[in-house]
């Protein structure tokens, strides 16, 4: 049926809000009753007496001021507007969240006058007696949080309308027949919403690319990449540039690098890694201690700035992770070749070098650049080998050469020595206070066509805590010898949890029986710990797992220090992946800058290349989240006919969320269609009560669910309740 956007309706009789709105848009302007009237379209008398009484009423209250009889402007300050962001609910209703407020202000539907989730707002405050929930309303946008938005487009004869698949997303946005470009019906498209006219329902847009037909792989892949308004190629421009930078090692720059190519060094890396950015080298010294370096890929020496190549990896922020592929910061040529510290070449990097005894304490420290050698590349599994079995031999199923062959005795000794140290720096952080977050990830089993054939988790080991240790160690140092000077950096911080959350959290975990120690920030990091340790295992860890991250603060990029609350750190950074991360060129480029003898740099400048950089991350992990979601509504679209073992995850008044144990994939039971008996929603026991039996469904139980619906386009899984598996 076709659509056609519609005026507002002109029948309302309270006009308050409206007049302010116009006042606040115009606040230098005054106005007439007869001036608002027509603005609002009203020329009857019944409504232009009735803008006479509210203007009246609004002057009385102080929130106008009458420059002239009959003629009102906006009040120049009022405590009752205030800016912040939208966050929208998925009943088209939002809250309005401004730090001076201590609760979010409720926005109704007809009160968002055009706003979006996230865009930056002013809003108008009303209800706020005591007692009574406060409620506003959108005065102006503004500035808008994204423009692009991904969706199907269904064409009709003269025009078209987009409509997205994102729940927070209340309107469909409206495509003019001149603007529909080569776009089909039916397409998965990018629109820019250019323009939303005042009387219109819905926003004016146009189609900036077809993304391809719903269902199809690539389409989903590029469509979840274009919600986030990430990349998924570089631009001809830039891979031409970065084709032509000379990648040969010179004899003239080694000279001005410390050369540790006769040293023993070697990478430990996922086996399907193509990008190696950091290796260990090990040098047992006359005096009993160790040298250790840790080496990081020196992309700085090709990455400079003012470069488009620069603008490029600054833009992107970070590589992004999904579950089929890379979309790698840098192109192939640095960040597969050049900078990757592959086996039996000569690469230039950037190196925090330790001399550590043995009870793992760093004695002394060097940073520079230098050039290194590395001998061995291991994946995790193999070094896990060598650390379980204390042996040299790597059996053919586990090797990445496909054939069974016998490691040097001096890097099978290196790689021991290195797991004994980096197990009494991780039991150090553990007793400061650190938390000890080992969450499984869900990782898919691909054929060549990318289609999901299984699921499995990896967990990390001995291997993964071995590299972990020695990557913090360096970003904690290099942050530390900065931090201690006072200068201008980039820091990696982490705040202290929110309490309330923790209480929330503790209502959760007391159903099962566990508990955390609120009173001071030691007990807290400690009962966390322990709470980790006794769910391993259980059929409730992934959730409590979950729940326990999301009760952190997010980690974010800063020139302000505030420490590292997950790691108890006080000063830490990001130096050791600058393939992949934008921070870590920065740090590079900062710390060269003051080995040299710079001064602090502009901080201002640095706050604002954070932030990008934090946002960006976030905009990353949300489209990896997103393409393991899909994923895993594509696996469970081929077994529809099973009955999984699941866990209650979430418990909401229109339903349970299940997460199937065998392959953590959740879905949704919802409550009217759970059959055995009429539920209703506890929300103090966080449970369905059945009305006749008294059966409960709550946090944790064990249920018995099947596949009713898998929609790839949304990325949701819906369940037929079977059966509480007794």
């Amino acid at each position: 049926m076709s659509k056609i956007p519609r005026k507002l309706g002109k029948t309302e009789k309270d006009f308050s809000g409206k007049i302010l709105k116009i006042l606040s848009q115009n606040a230098n302007r005054a106005f007439n009753y007869k001036q608002i009237g027509a603005i609002l379209e009203l020329d009857d008398t019944k409504s232009r007496n009735e803008i006479i009484k509210d203007l009246k009423i609004l002057a009385s209250q102080k929130k106008i001021i009458e420059t002239e009889p009959g003629k009102y402007l906006v009040k120049a300050i009022s405590q009752d507007y205030y800016e912040g962001t939208i966050d929208m609910t998925s009943r088209r209703t939002a809250y309005f969240i401004c730090p001076e407020f201590g609760e979010d202000v409720f926005i109704p539907t007809n009160n968002l006058n055009h706003a979006l989730d996230k865009d930056k707002v002013k809003v108008y405050v009303y209800n706020r007696r005591k007692g009574k929930r406060p409620e506003g309303e959108v005065i102006e946008v503004v500035e808008r949080h994204k423009t692009e938005f991904v969706g199907v487009i269904d064409i009709q004869k003269n025009f078209a309308f987009v409509s997205t698949a994102n729940p927070k997303m209340y309107t469909d946005i409206f495509i003019p027949k001149d603007k529909i470009g080569d776009a089909e019906q039916g397409d998965v498209v990018l629109v820019n919403i250019e323009d939303w006219p005042k009387k219109a329902d819905s926003p004016f847009g146009s189609v900036l690319k077809v993304l391809g037909k719903p269902g199809e792989h690539n389409t989903e892949i590029h469509a979840i990449l274009a919600e986030y308004g990430l990349p998924y190629d570089f631009p001809v421009e830039v891979e031409v540039f970065a084709q032509k930078i000379d990648t040969t090692i010179q004899e003239s720059e080694i000279a001005n690098r410390r050369d540790m190519r006769d040293t023993l060094t070697f990478t430990i890396d996922p086996k399907d890694a193509k990008d190696f950015d950091d290796a260990l080298s090990f040098k047992k010294l006359e005096n009993g201690n160790y040298e250790i370096g840790i080496h990081i890929a020196d992309v700085s020496f090709y990455l400079q700035e003012g470069t488009i190549l620069d603008d490029e990896a600054y833009q992107r922020g970070t590589s992004v992770y999904l579950v089929d592929r890379v979309v790698p910061m840098l192109p192939e040529v640095l960040s597969n070749f050049a900078c990757s510290l592959r086996p039996n070449e000569e690469k230039y990097t950037f190196s925090a070098i330790f001399e550590i005894n043995e009870k793992a304490q760093v004695i002394n420290q060097w940073f520079g650049r230098t050039v290194i050698y590395s001998d061995q590349r291991f994946a995790y599994e193999e070094a896990q080998q060598i650390i379980e079995t204390k042996g040299n031999v790597i059996p053919q199923e586990i090797s990445i050469t496909g054939s069974e062959y016998v490691v040097k005795d001096e890097i099978v000794e290196a790689t021991l020595k290195l797991d004994e140290l980096a197990k009494i720096l991780r039991r150090k952080r553990m007793a400061e206070g650190a938390i000890s977050f080992d969450k499984v990830e869900v990782k898919f089993n691909l054929n060549e066509q990318a289609e999901p054939i299984g699921v499995f988790f990896k967990v990390s080991k001995d291997a993964n805590h071995l590299i972990e240790e020695f990557m913090l160690l360096a970003n904690r140092k290099v942050a530390e010898y900065i931090g201690k000077q006072k200068k201008t950096f980039v820091y990696r911080i982490h705040d202290e949890p929110d309490e309330s959350k923790l209480i929330s959290l503790q209502t959760v975990i007391s159903k099962f029986g566990y508990k955390i120690n609120l009173k001071s920030k030691g007990d807290i990091s400690k009962s966390l710990n322990e709470l980790l340790q006794d769910v391993q295992g259980k059929k409730e860890q992934n959730m409590v797992d979950t729940l326990t991250i999301r009760t952190m603060s997010k980690a974010k990029y800063s020139t302000e220090n505030i420490g590292h609350y997950g790691l108890a750190f006080d000063y830490y950074s990001h130096f050791t992946s600058p393939i992949r991360r934008y921070p870590d060129v920065m740090v590079h480029r900062l710390l060269q800058f003051y080995l040299d003898g710079g001064k602090s740099v502009s901080e201002e400048l640095y706050e604002e290349k954070c932030v990008h950089s934090s946002t960006m991350e976030g905009l990353a992990t949300n489209a990896e989240r997103d393409s393991i979601k899909y994923m895993q509504v594509k696996y469970m679209q081929d077994h529809k006919d099973e009955e999984f073992l699941g866990v209650i995850s979430g418990v909401t008044e229109w339903g349970i969320y299940v997460e199937i144990v065998s392959n953590k994939c959740e879905g949704m039971c919802r409550i009217r269609e759970i059959k055995d008996d009429y539920y209703t929603f506890d929300e103090k026991q966080y449970a369905l009560v059945g009305a006749t039996t008294q059966n409960l469904l709550q946090l944790g139980d064990e249920v018995i669910v099947k596949v009713k619906n898998a929609d790839l386009v949304k990325k949701q899984l819906d369940f037929h309740f079977i059966r509480k598996n007794e």
